[in-house]
């Protein structure tokens, strides 16, 4: 199946706004409940509002929409280091909500690079990124002086899924990102719902939005995120534990059978 672009438009007056994680949450589940939770956004267009939060790159964005998912109005990818909006089929970064990422990271990448080259546990990815550096992450061989490191420079390092090593520019994540768009769309806070599955969520989901920590999430997420009051644990496996926050928190009508 294949859905339309949404053409860049305005969702502060949606009825509700999903705002999600990717891997493990909206592409979590099975096949039937990905299905159910993509016709029925599409259905509601009018009045649902879409935005990815993402660690991967807008290419891959691209290339996964073009297969068959949703597209979203907005995207805040690589990890929060990049805020943009969607049109046509292309993602087109915000300037003006990107200055103080950009000036905050400068042009650190080769220095970055160079001080982990070859540091045990860490592989470089080989996707260019413009304002972050990403590495897969071999816990068994993994030697830990790679956060003091990361530190001296003045950056943060991001570990999720004990698999993904990044390094950050200092105080920007997913959570501060989404933020950042939602109050420059102006929409009304309490018609977003965050969705994730893993540590790299975790500032989005303790961002002070409505979240959800969907079935089969990482434990580490779920004991930071426990006896928040804005936060659901879902049972629900993925998209399907995105279904069932959107009943909890009673943010739009559902399709039938959830």
């Amino acid at each position: 199946m294949s859905f339309d672009h949404p053409h860049g438009r305005d969702i502060a007056g949606c009825r509700f706004v999903l705002a999600t994680d990717l891997d493990g949450t909206f592409l979590g589940g099975s096949e039937q409940d990905r299905a159910r939770l993509y016709d029925w956004i599409e259905a509601n267009r009018q009045t649902i509002g879409l935005i990815f939060v993402t660690g991967r790159d807008p290419k891959f964005i691209g290339e996964l929409c073009d297969g068959g998912v949703p597209w979203p109005e907005y995207v805040v990818g690589d990890v929060g280091t990049t805020i943009a909006r969607v049109e046509d089929g292309k993602i087109h970064p915000i300037e003006p909500l990107e200055v103080e990422i950009a000036e905050t990271w400068g042009s650190a990448g080769d220095t970055v690079r160079a001080a982990l080259h070859g540091h045990p546990g860490l592989t470089l990815q080989q996707t260019e990124f413009r304002y972050r550096v990403s590495y897969d992450l071999d816990l068994g061989s993994f030697d830990e002086s790679a956060h003091a490191k990361v530190q001296e420079l003045g950056h943060d390092v991001l570990v999720s899924d004990n698999r993904y090593f990044d390094v950050l520019p200092r105080g920007i994540s997913k959570g501060p990102s989404l933020r950042r768009l939602v109050t420059h769309l102006g929409i009304e806070e309490n018609r977003v719902l965050a969705a994730g599955d893993t540590l790299n969520d975790l500032s989005m989901l303790q961002c002070g939005l409505r979240a959800v920590a969907v079935g089969g999430a990482e434990q580490a997420l779920l004991d930071q995120v426990a006896g928040l009051p804005l936060v659901h644990t879902a049972e629900a496996i993925g998209a399907a534990g995105i279904l069932e926050a959107v009943d909890v928190f009673n943010l739009h009508d559902l399709p039938e059978g959830v």
